[in-house]
């Protein structure tokens, strides 16, 4: 079995891919009662997390009598996008994969409808968010499961020490363990003078401004909070609204107390500069936590995962969905909408959370409030209100509520942060939203 490293590369949801190299579970020897089942999984970083997910299907597999497979995809170079684009074109592969965040919609053609699983899971679970809704459900059906494994919500890690100390902020007050965030006083205009304090005493926020999802996803929940959206939902190009350039000048005001080169920050960058001893806050979900407690325990004893400040909009969140998909060539449906309802029993659900160190993230309201939350530590309680579990903000993802064909380039060509980099480094306001307006006119063409 592959070591699994705790990366930042290694796990990025929206970017990443499956393996043709495959960890592959032992079979089931039974009766064969309900035929056989091959699923891939995404390949989780998180040391032991694969290992459980084995356990819960094997569990499962035993009592229905199915004969599984199972492969463990890594999204490492795209493995899993490649491994989806096989399948689909040769209409054959796994019964059941699993879909990043905007696969669902990208094959919703080649998708079993799953609104019989769903009805059911949210009577039982509670309702999903509508980031989820928005990438799973398409054309009136739903066409994938929400995984907990992989989901994650992008929210701020601060130095509880340094933005005390500089800025004045008792992170801990602000979002205490186990009670309501008391969080009215923490917007944008508050978030903007706590990055200028930070950064006059040497301890700059580290927030990314390249092309890959880290640093897209932020820019996303920051335009979401100022009412900012490119192309609306019935395709009208709305770049150059007054939201628009409000965010931009925030952005810029922003981007003057940032490092100089976050440009050019990749997904690793943040974890690197939480774990430097450099940065008083970084956008991220426990990943970057999770490798300071490795490498710098005594840096991670100080940090604090909390929520987004809110802007004149409200208050959103960067949250990247994982989902399971059946492929409608599968050969064994039945049973793959069996397994699915298997994994999303709250048990099951709550298992597979503990086994990732509470970095996974399940998509119904009512799964929000496990112990592995509120338990985990140094410091005791640092990722209770990373599931956001008192409903304090609203889980987006950058682009929407654009229609899914403009939205994923939106996306993957990080069209917002470019817009701030160009608006930053001294591009007239109008030249950059005319250039932004020619992109988008780009997109919809193809």
């Amino acid at each position: 079995m592959r070591k699994s490293r705790l990366t930042r590369r290694r796990f990025l949801t929206a970017t990443a891919a499956a393996s043709a190299t495959v960890l592959a579970a032992p079979y089931i020897r039974t009766a064969h009662a309900a035929g056989k089942l091959s699923i891939g999984f995404w390949d989780h970083w998180v040391p032991g997390a694969n290992e459980e997910t084995k356990k819960i299907v094997l569990e499962w597999a035993e009592k229905e009598k199915v004969e599984v497979q199972m492969d463990f995809i890594p999204s490492q170079g795209n493995k899993n996008l490649l491994t989806i684009a096989a399948e689909r074109q040769a209409r054959s592969g796994h019964d059941i994969l699993a879909f990043p965040t905007w696969e669902p919609a990208n094959n919703a053609e080649f998708l079993e409808p799953v609104d019989d699983i769903m009805t059911e899971l949210i009577k039982q679970n509670g309702e999903v968010n509508d980031t989820v809704t928005y990438l799973g459900h398409i054309d009136g059906r739903w066409v994938a499961v929400p995984s907990a494994q992989g989901s994650q919500i992008k929210g701020p890690c601060s130095r509880i020490d340094l933005m005390k100390e500089h800025a004045g902020i008792d992170v801990q007050a602000m979002y205490p363990a186990g009670e309501a965030p008391k969080a009215d006083d923490w917007t944008m205009d508050t978030f903007l003078k706590a990055a200028e304090a930070c950064h006059k005493a040497g301890y700059p926020f580290g927030i990314g401004l390249g092309t890959t999802t880290d640093s897209v996803d932020t820019a996303g929940a920051i335009f979401s909070s100022f009412g900012a959206v490119l192309v609306d939902q019935n395709e009208n190009i709305t770049v150059k609204s007054d939201e628009v350039r409000q965010t931009l000048d925030f952005y810029k005001k922003l981007m003057e107390f940032l490092p100089p080169d976050v440009p050019a920050w990749d997904d690793s960058s943040n974890n690197k500069w939480l774990v430097s001893g450099r940065g008083a806050l970084v956008m991220n979900p426990p990943s970057a936590w999770a490798v300071a407690k490795r490498d710098a325990p005594q840096i991670a004893e100080k940090c604090w995962t909390h929520g987004m400040p809110a802007g004149p909009k409200g208050r959103y969140a960067p949250f990247l969905p994982y989902f399971w998909g059946i492929w409608s060539f599968s050969q064994n449906k039945s049973a793959a909408k069996s397994l699915l309802v298997h994994l999303s029993q709250p048990e099951a659900v709550e298992r597979a959370v503990v086994a990732s160190a509470g970095y996974d993230l399940p998509a119904y309201a009512k799964l929000t409030s496990f112990k592995i939350w509120a338990e985990e530590g140094p410091p005791k309680g640092t990722l209770y209100h990373y599931p956001d579990p008192h409903r304090h903000q609203t889980l987006s993802i950058a682009a929407a509520p654009t229609p899914h064909k403009i939205a994923v380039q939106i996306y993957s060509q990080g069209l917002m942060t470019k817009m701030v980099v160009r608006y930053a480094r001294g591009e007239k306001m109008e030249d950059v939203l005319s250039w932004a307006e020619s992109e988008l006119e780009g997109f919809m063409r193809t």
